[in-house]
């Protein structure tokens, strides 16, 4: 049988910080109502996104993460949840706002 201390997990493992608060723009909430009734696209893959920046852990190069640039969109970022369906948020250590979800064309008229 095995010793309860050879059972613990590393400490590193077992800390963390609290992850960041979130809200929803309007805008985002009907970007999300729409694509969700339209069953289109994977919006769990949105979820997986979200969850990860609101953990703030590492995006890896699959989500194509980048600041945007532009006068409107100064501190705002974005990321590919696949294909051309993106996420526009902004962030920092405490604090994120989901700002918009939808294709190059329909948020940056292109």
């Amino acid at each position: 049988m095995q010793r309860a201390s050879s059972l613990k997990k590393p400490s590193d493992v077992r800390r963390t910080s609290l992850p960041r608060a979130s809200e929803y723009t309007r805008q985002f909430r009907k970007d999300w109502n729409r694509y969700n009734k339209a069953g289109k696209m994977d919006m769990s893959r949105a979820i997986e996104l979200m969850t990860l920046i609101i953990l703030k852990r590492p995006l890896g190069a699959e989500w194509a993460d980048h600041e945007l640039s532009g006068r409107e969109w100064k501190g705002a970022r974005e990321a590919h949840i696949g294909g051309d369906f993106l996420l526009v948020y902004t962030a920092d250590d405490d604090f994120v706002e989901f700002v918009r979800l939808g294709s190059h064309s329909e948020l940056f008229g292109r």
